[in-house]
């Protein structure tokens, strides 16, 4: 009985230990949205943005850090390059969305990227969704051609 006591006590610890421990390690787990894709062959988008063309649309696997989400529902979010440049990711046929609270994730995003000239309304629109200011929103007065990625899935941690 004595060893049955010392081997229960011995499994209760190391259980204790292992759960502890599991609960205190940060995730190195993605988040999945949309399509299932694998981080497997993904490039920075500052390696690739410079491949983005005017009414083109490519394929690319990308990786970068969010750096806003659309505060409405987050059917949109941007990251940027190391010199400055946004681009905007939006998602397949709006089929799904970011959690809002994601600035600040890694993703890495399977779809297309291109660049188009984006209207003055569509640009105040995109700015007010981000949380800008009045004084912001009516700053725009000209389109923009900007670097859009439409992604079918999103890996985020």
């Amino acid at each position: 009985m004595r060893h049955f006591k010392t081997l229960f006590a011995a499994f209760f610890i190391f259980g204790t230990l292992i759960s502890c421990s599991n609960e205190a390690a940060p995730s190195d787990e993605w988040e999945t949205f949309g399509d299932e894709i694998t981080p497997a062959g993904s490039v920075s988008v500052g390696d690739v943005i410079d491949e983005f063309e005017l009414d083109v649309e490519k394929e690319f696997k990308i990786t970068g850090t969010l750096v806003s989400v659309c505060q409405e529902k987050g059917c949109w979010t941007t990251l940027e390059t190391d010199d400055g440049r946004d681009i905007r990711m939006t998602f397949k046929d709006y089929s799904f969305f970011l959690p809002i609270d994601y600035a600040g994730k890694t993703v890495v995003a399977e779809g297309i990227g291109f660049k188009k000239v984006t209207g003055v309304d569509e640009l105040r629109h995109f700015a007010e969704d981000g949380g800008k200011s009045a004084e912001d929103i009516e700053a725009i007065t000209e389109p923009k051609t900007e670097y859009l990625f439409e992604a079918r899935g999103v890996l985020a941690r």
